[in-house]
């Protein structure tokens, strides 16, 4: 498995999907990095070459916020909102929907200290 900036993309898919792999890198993103690169976008990841993989890593590093560093901006969005005291800063503490959603029948599937849900009246 070629190694990109600390991640292992798989080897036995196409490169323009192994790239999705990378926290921070789509579809969109993958397929310009690519062109940007010459690479074909067709072609198996394991038939990267040392110095693709090389010039693959330089490029995201040096041009575009990924993996970690995009994680540790996300998570200081989130703790900047929080500190605040907004709105979308409450509903992130709270662990409820953020954008908008609805609460009374969906966002039963969050993550963390189970929350319970009042039955239906009948």
């Amino acid at each position: 498995m070629p190694r990109v900036i600390g991640v292992d993309i798989p080897d036995n898919k196409r490169l323009e999907i192994s790239l999705t792999y990378i926290y921070g890198v789509g579809n969109t993103l993958s397929a310009e990095i690519i062109a940007k690169l010459g690479l074909d976008p067709g072609m198996k990841a394991r038939a990267l070459t040392e110095s693709d993989i090389a010039r693959l890593n330089q490029t995201l590093t040096s041009e575009y916020v990924v993996e970690g560093d995009l994680r540790r901006d996300v998570q200081n969005n989130i703790k900047r909102l929080i500190a605040i005291h907004s709105y979308r800063g409450l509903r992130h503490r709270t662990g409820l929907p953020v954008r908008g959603q609805r609460t009374s029948t969906n966002a039963r599937t969050r993550k963390g200290r189970k929350k319970t849900v009042a039955r239906k009246k009948k």
